[in-house]
């Protein structure tokens, strides 16, 4: 080790789980080429939500498997994404018995990915970093990888986000954008508090919402939301009600969705608007736990009823 140089040595475990991540990345890579090899074996048939009418439809079967390995693979950064977003591949895949096995592998390597990387976030975040930077280095393609600007990086989400699939036959499938998705965290007054004051404590309306939060019980709970962007969901009708008696299910329509067929065929499917509405579409729920009026704008915090 040269004389100036500061990086902490490397541990026995730091080796060991950077070993460990190798070879879970490895049978990840893996697992997926195997679930493409599947699906060019059995019944070809893909919806497509970019389909190359525009309506949906699927494109040759050199166009399936091209996407379905795109949407698949596609574990990297693009230049200047945000790391909360993730690209979306939206369709759905007729699947045999071969191919849903394979699915459950892919997700299974997807979820020792994911063990891996958590384990390693523990003891380091900048072996994190370090590993994010190293991975796509062991990628079957990784001179293509490497060639295109900003894709040199792992996107942790899109890596190991799992691969949907319906329980039982399908008979029909509607899509339809979510546009009132949010996400909601509680804070405290003293929490609300420190985060103003860490904005601009001399700013006019900083010193309105201060004197708003000292007038209510310091012991109140508040909500900060967050708007969450628009995503397709998908309500699945079975064929023949499962077990525990339902007759349908929603998911979150990000990658493709594997339905089983024997035949090849796939279930009836809408066609959905090609963007999202610009407005809620949806009636606000009666039970509604937070005022409708923002309590403090500057942190998005609002008052429960």
């Amino acid at each position: 080790m040269a004389i100036n140089d500061t990086s902490p040595a490397r541990t026995p475990l730091d080796y060991q789980l950077r070993h460990a991540l190798d070879q879970a990345f490895d049978q990840l890579i893996e697992a997926l080429e195997q679930v493409v090899t599947r699906f060019q074996q059995g019944p070809q048939a893909i919806w497509r939500f970019d389909g190359p009418a525009g309506d949906g439809a699927s494109g040759n079967r050199i166009d399936n498997v091209s996407w379905l390995r795109q949407a698949l693979l596609d574990m990297w950064h693009a230049h200047g994404q945000d790391g909360r977003e993730t690209r979306n591949y939206i369709g759905l895949v007729a699947a045999d018995d071969a191919l849903l096995a394979a699915v459950d592998e892919a997700n299974l390597a997807k979820a020792d990915m994911a063990a891996c990387l958590q384990r390693i976030k523990a003891q380091s975040t900048g072996m994190l970093s370090d590993a994010k930077a190293h991975l796509p280095r062991r990628h079957p393609d990784v001179e293509q990888v490497l060639e295109k600007t900003g894709l040199a990086r792992l996107h942790l989400k899109q890596c190991w986000r799992k691969l949907p699939v319906a329980e039982a036959p399908v008979s029909r499938v509607r899509f339809a954008w979510y546009s009132s998705g949010r996400s909601i965290k509680k804070l405290s007054v003293r929490d609300a508090e420190q985060k103003l004051l860490a904005l601009d404590s001399e700013a006019a309306h900083i010193r309105i919402q201060l004197r708003k939060l000292a007038g209510i019980p310091s012991g109140e709970i508040l909500a900060q939301v967050q708007a969450q962007a628009p995503l397709m969901r998908a309500n699945l009708f079975f064929t023949e009600p499962l077990e525990d008696g339902h007759t349908r299910r929603a998911l979150n329509a990000a990658m493709p969705i594997f339905v089983p067929s024997h035949d090849g065929r796939l279930p009836h499917t809408n066609k959905p608007p090609p963007t999202p509405p610009d407005a809620r579409t949806r009636a606000r729920r009666r039970d509604e736990k937070l005022e409708s009026d923002i309590f403090l704008p500057s942190l998005r915090v609002f008052r429960y009823r």
